[in-house]
């Protein structure tokens, strides 16, 4: 995804920093000045977030886990693989479509394209969670078809489960809700 999915969101008394390119974790600059930093993470950005040496005050993680590509904590490597394997317009179109329980109105799809979205799929198999991270609040939602709520849940010790899939984030308003 790139911020369509968040890009609604109010931003109140905070500045907004969003990560969307996990084809290369770059640094993370001009966070020196910041006394409060919050971090909401979504999805694989569970797992990148955690790999970030950030000091937060709070850290949200919506529906992903640690390891996102796994037989017990996340997607099933073999479906992964199918999906990165084949990825292409339609499958991003049918990936989009399963993200929801239905597509938000005015939703806009993501302006990356196919080839970077795919090279992102085989890159995100690289990376590995950082356990010394710990999430202060945990939200899975109860209808996710990407990363299974099975998996999220047993991934979790307690998390907070809203009615939703994938992709929440058109359930609120402001970014303070998932503080």
């Amino acid at each position: 995804m790139d911020d369509c999915v968040v890009r609604h969101l109010a931003p109140g008394v905070f500045d907004v920093l969003t990560i969307c390119d996990y084809n290369s974790l770059m640094p993370l600059l001009g966070l020196e000045g910041y006394d409060d930093i919050y971090i909401v993470a979504w999805s694989m950005g569970v797992m990148i977030a955690s790999m970030y040496k950030v000091n937060c005050t709070g850290a949200t993680a919506v529906n992903g886990t640690l390891y996102p590509i796994n037989v017990e904590y996340g997607i099933n490597p073999r479906v992964y693989n199918l999906m990165e394997k084949g990825f292409d317009a339609l499958s991003r179109d049918k990936f989009i479509a399963n993200m929801f329980d239905k597509i938000p109105e005015g939703f806009i799809a993501p302006s990356r394209s196919i080839e970077n979205q795919k090279s992102e799929l085989s890159v995100l198999k690289q990376y590995s969670g950082d356990e010394k991270f710990k999430y202060t609040r945990v939200i899975v939602s109860d209808n996710d078809k990407i990363i299974p709520t099975s998996s999220q849940l047993r991934f979790w010790e307690t998390a907070e489960i809203i009615k939703s899939g994938h992709c929440p984030f058109f359930n609120y308003q402001r970014w303070e809700e998932l503080l």
